[in-house]
């Protein structure tokens, strides 16, 4: 079975709590400085903590094709272990790599391997997942091999959108967390067509105290 096939046979699990939710307001402009420099005192607390894991729920489409599963993501430093599975179809297939190759087990012909995570993904499924990217902004960290990006916060002072390397990054955060130590509820990532959304059931090793 084909990546696609698998995760298109797990769509029947469905992820209706991933829908799109209404525009948040935004922070008033004399509270934006305050909210920025909590922003930067995560990032920076965060990436000493390279040693973290997730697990939940993903659906990815690209040019009206998609699926969802779930979802295990370690991270150690660079290196990073993603598996996701079908629980319907019991298959299942993992991304494990780092900054400087990726290698993709569980698909049909056998294990494919290649020097950019995501290009492997696109050739071998059609989606456009930026895995490495993705690694930092699913804590809610602008991701430092892309440059400048621009954030936006959420009326409540979090963290509700970051644009960077074309793609936009919305997010939802468990209210009843302490603003400066939560890590994302859950985040839908946009480029165009292609759209990642990930519900986020349990974080592990490296999230703040």
């Amino acid at each position: 079975m084909t990546v696609r096939a698998l995760l298109v046979a797990a769509v029947v699990m469905g992820l209706a709590a991933c829908s799109a939710t209404a525009p948040r307001p935004t922070l008033p402009p004399e509270r934006i400085a305050s909210a920025e420099t909590e922003q930067l005192a995560r990032e920076q607390a965060l990436r000493k903590q390279s040693t973290w894991s997730l697990q939940g729920r993903i659906a990815v489409a690209n040019q009206g094709k998609g699926g969802s599963g779930r979802i295990d993501w370690q991270q150690d430093g660079p290196r990073y272990q993603v598996a996701l599975s079908a629980p319907v179809t019991r298959q299942s297939w993992r991304l494990s790599g780092d900054d400087a190759s990726a290698r993709l087990d569980g698909i049909e012909g056998g294990p494919r391997e290649g020097r950019d995570a995501a290009q492997l993904l696109r050739e071998t499924t059609g989606w456009e997942i930026p895995v490495v990217a993705l690694a930092e902004w699913v804590r809610g960290v602008r991701a430092q091999a892309l440059g400048p990006a621009r954030v936006a916060y959420g009326e409540d002072g979090r963290l509700a959108r970051i644009e960077q390397g074309g793609w936009a990054i919305d997010y939802v955060w468990n209210a009843a967390m302490p603003a400066g130590s939560a890590l994302p509820a859950r985040l839908t990532a946009r480029r165009g067509e292609a759209q990642v959304r990930l519900i986020i059931d349990q974080w592990g090793d490296g999230v703040p105290e």
